[in-house]
């Protein structure tokens, strides 16, 4: 069932979303050739708990840490560890919180120092992919107006679209129903409602669509080894249009 949320829940996950924020932007200096993941890790768990937020990640299912870490070819659920970031490497970082029983949820694709052409094409198209799905919500839409919105954007640019993934309801789950996937045709799918929040997330790959799960099981990387990026903002259907929880 897609919970509508209440005023108090809309306020316990503003704060949420503001402390994923946060942590975004407290963790970005971090992010260049040379560091080391499980730092930026560390670090972002620090922050979230000083705030007097749990990571939303930290045992999900098992998960093992705090954020989750995807470099290059890796798409989503990167595990944190020694590994070290190295110059023209692409890096997402997914981060939730879950502050008072309620969850925000972002990802965000960073440079590590000067990179090529194509990955500042993936970047760059993937995030206005987001925007692209994000600018569609309203009272009356449909999730699927949504997923067209993001899919006929990947396809003018020639991004693969990651299609066994997909973006999802928030509350005090972190993940919810409606599933909002990254292709789809308009008109269809669950009505969008004032008071419901949805994390919506484009993973597109500079390759093919096919994706393969790494034998840690959790780390999803392409097929062909192409590089891959993530963005990801946790949004509220507002009375007349939508307000984005994760950013400034």
């Amino acid at each position: 069932m897609i919970s509508i949320k209440s005023k108090r829940e809309i306020e316990l996950m503003r704060t949420a979303g503001s402390i994923v924020y946060q942590t975004h932007q407290h963790i970005k200096p971090m992010i260049k050739p040379g560091a080391n993941i499980l730092d930026i890790d560390t670090e972002a768990e620090k922050f979230i708990i000083s705030k007097g937020a749990k990571p939303s990640f930290k045992g999900y299912e098992g998960f093992p840490n705090a954020t989750c870490i995807s470099i290059n070819e890796e798409v989503v659920h990167g595990i944190p560890s020694n590994r070290k970031l190295k110059k023209g490497d692409i890096v997402s970082i997914d981060i939730g919180a879950d502050y008072k029983g309620y969850h925000g949820d972002s990802a965000w694709s960073y440079a590590v120092g000067e990179i090529d052409d194509d990955k500042k094409h993936l970047m760059e198209h993937t995030e206005k992919a987001l925007w692209e799905g994000i600018k569609q919500v309203k009272p009356g839409a449909r999730i699927g107006d949504i997923s067209y919105a993001v899919e006929r954007y990947a396809n003018e640019h020639n991004l693969g679209i990651v299609r066994e993934l997909c973006g999802h309801g928030v509350g005090n789950h972190l993940h919810e129903e409606p599933d909002v996937p990254n292709y789809g045709m308009k008109n269809t799918g669950p009505i969008l409602k004032e008071g419901m929040v949805i994390a919506i997330e484009p993973m597109l790959n500079l390759g093919s669509d096919d994706i393969v799960v790494e034998d840690n099981d959790w780390t999803i990387t392409t097929l062909d080894r192409k590089p891959s990026a993530h963005f990801e903002h946790t949004v509220l259907v507002t009375k007349d249009g939508y307000e984005i929880l994760t950013g400034e």
